[in-house]
């Protein structure tokens, strides 16, 4: 890091950061702020971001919280995850939004390492939730096991933020790929072996390990889905049974192929549109710190900071993609968060066709001697 003209700096950060001054103190570096009206735009995008990003996080952790039924292995999950954008919302987001509107950091040297250590330790604890979830699903649906229990989800939750803390200590110890630019906290070309090789951890392990296992198990569960669809549909039915009414025949599958796979389908689909967003969302940010750690000239370009704020930023849009994610496909979620609207507010229910509950492990077809034609 970088100190700019009204901050002090000890003997030995200037040691430690003087490679940084020589790279933003080079000849065609840019400093120029970004437009008034892109500022200005900005600013409001960030104000829904960080408004929604909070209260819809914090819908989620409320109804875990609130209510005992709810405290399955899967909402636990999901609720560590909502609680890491709420603290992006309420620790990260606005400093980035300050600078990014006044166009000058004024938090000092020391918070500006804090930040970014808060900004990756929330990152990969939501990662490693995400991991968990996708590794659960694999299980569930190829293998057959349910092996997640209440408990164990909270082991695995306390066990990720562990390792999430250990991973982003460095950054606020004496990670030296931080720069005021000059007066901006970003990350910063790196020349240190050493320093390019903990860029490169933090991408692996926030990034591309977690969505290579993810792709991995999320194309094994679609082939999955895939097949049992394929052998419920063409699995040949034993003998009818005469049991039905009004000139049913009910014709009985296997116990093996009873089990209604829509609900695990379902939910599954529900995480997958989870980690394409925080795939969409990610992918930009992390290209940029390697970019911006590698290449000077890269580093050096007018285009440097618009496009690291825009992917930063872009990052931070997870917070609001997930509440939006529940709230389309999770009805128990809508539900719950009418609750938390006054009535006054609330719109009409639009009543809708009840529909009859059929076993799947039965099909109905008409028995031609008995048919109401």
């Amino acid at each position: 890091m970088i100190c700019n003209s009204s901050s002090g700096c000890g003997l030995t950060e200037r040691r430690m950061i003087k490679y940084v001054m020589n790279v933003t103190e080079l000849p065609g570096a840019t400093n120029a702020p970004l437009p008034i009206t892109l500022r200005a735009a900005l600013s409001v995008v960030m104000v829904v971001i960080i408004t929604v990003g909070f209260l819809g996080n914090a819908v989620v952790c409320l109804i875990v919280y609130q209510k005992p039924a709810m405290r399955s292995a899967i909402n636990l999950l999901l609720a560590t995850l909502a609680f890491t954008d709420i603290m992006q919302s309420l620790f990260c987001m606005p400093v980035t939004a300050v600078t990014v509107v006044s166009d000058d950091w004024r938090f000092g040297l020391d918070f500006c390492r804090v930040t970014v250590m808060l900004y990756w330790l929330f990152v990969l604890e939501g990662v490693a939730i995400l991991l968990i979830i996708s590794v659960d699903r694999f299980l569930i649906i190829v293998r057959r096991q349910d092996k997640l229990t209440p408990s164990r989800a909270r082991l695995l939750i306390a066990g990720s933020w562990l390792l999430s803390f250990c991973l982003a200590l460095p950054s606020v110890a004496s990670w030296p790929t931080l720069g005021l630019k000059p007066r901006r906290c970003i990350l910063g070309y790196i020349e240190s072996l050493p320093d390019r090789g903990y860029t490169v951890l933090l991408a692996a392990t926030a990034f591309f390990i977690p969505v290579s296992v993810m792709l991995f198990s999320y194309l094994r569960i679609l082939n999955a889905v895939r097949r049992n669809a394929l052998r419920i549909h063409n699995h040949a039915c034993p003998g009818p049974d005469q049991g039905g009414k009004a000139g049913l025949v009910v014709l009985r599958r296997p116990p093996q192929l009873s089990v209604d796979m829509s609900f695990k389908t379902r939910a599954f689909t529900t995480i997958l549109i989870l980690f394409v967003g925080f795939s969409v969302c990610w992918l930009p940010h992390t290209v940029l710190s390697l970019l911006a750690a590698f290449s000077q000239r890269f580093y050096q370009s007018a285009g440097f900071y618009p496009a690291s704020v825009g992917a930063l930023w872009l990052s931070y849009l997870k917070a609001v993609f997930n509440p939006a994610v529940y709230c389309w496909r999770i009805r128990k979620f809508r539900e719950a968060c009418e609750e938390f609207v006054p009535r006054s507010c609330r719109l009409p229910r639009i009543p809708g066709r009840s529909r009859r509950r059929v076993r799947p492990c039965s099909i109905y077809v008409c028995a031609e001697s008995q048919s109401a034609m």
